[in-house]
């Protein structure tokens, strides 16, 4: 796990904190849940796609976030894509989703299911 004093990998706003926790109370099973564990993956035609499952263990690596009472674990593969991320949600007319206000996001497909994300370079780590 990242320890950058001052610098978040995601933060979370009002309305994502409480979907989160909304999330985390419909999902009880045989095994907690201990967050939302976000990341992205290759895929879509901008390149990128970001991901969201339910996370009952961690990994080596994880970025654990906790913020407005709701956990955020982020996946270690996805940590210098998402640094910086400021996670919301929104509902609008037709729709719900979450939405990922990302500093490395350079561009998106026009169906907005796909993004370019550019790395921050390990070195943006060390700075801080």
């Amino acid at each position: 796990m990242f320890s950058i004093p001052g610098l978040k990998v995601v933060s979370l706003t009002d309305a994502a904190a409480a979907r989160i926790r909304e999330i985390m109370a419909q999902s009880a099973g045989a095994e907690p849940a201990l967050g939302l564990r976000v990341g992205v993956k290759k895929g879509g035609c901008a390149g990128m796609e970001y991901t969201f499952e339910i996370a009952r263990e961690t990994a080596r690596g994880d970025e654990i976030v906790n913020e407005k009472d709701a956990t955020v674990i982020v996946d270690a593969k996805a940590v210098l894509f998402l640094l910086g991320t400021e996670l919301d949600f929104r509902t609008d007319r037709f729709s719900s989703t979450f939405v990922f206000n990302n500093p490395n996001q350079v561009s998106a497909c026009g169906c907005g299911e796909s993004v370019e994300i550019k790395p921050q370079p390990e070195a943006a780590l060390a700075a801080h």
